[in-house]
């Protein structure tokens, strides 16, 4: 392909997806009516649409996912995929509710303990005027 050629295609096809302001669009139409080349090259990349807008999407089905991996893990008898921890089989949303209900159960027992680790209360309230000692010079 030369270089001529490649400025022909992008022109036309940036007439067709409707990316050239007036100016431009108007010099490529008049060039796709004059020149042959530019009009082979238009009438090339409109059968082109054509042909892919009338082609369905192939989707893939919906258990496409679970067949490959079962099926490497069939093949490879385990070696790609290890047996699945605690942490895979359970989602981290909820490892984190129950971490968090622990903690706050574990700060209540401690905040409502006898010995109340975790309060303050006037009963232990520091000496005010301690005992002075006596030094010697």
């Amino acid at each position: 392909m030369s270089e001529a050629e490649d400025v022909i295609i992008v022109e036309v096809s940036d007439y067709l997806d409707g990316a050239l302001k007036s100016p431009e669009k108007d010099a490529v139409a008049a060039k796709i009516a004059a020149d042959p080349e530019y009009k082979r090259v238009h009438d090339e990349m409109v059968e082109t649409r054509k042909a892919l807008s009338g082609m369905q999407k192939a989707r893939a089905p919906a258990t496409f996912a679970s067949d490959v991996t079962s099926t490497i893990h069939k093949r490879s008898a385990g070696r790609f995929f290890a047996r699945r921890t605690f942490g895979d089989r359970v989602p981290f949303s909820a490892l984190l509710v129950v971490a968090v209900i622990g903690l706050i159960v574990i700060g209540f027992l401690m905040w409502s303990s006898e010995t109340g680790s975790l309060k303050r209360t006037p009963d232990h309230a520091p000496i005010k005027d301690p005992v002075p000692i006596k030094t010697t010079p």
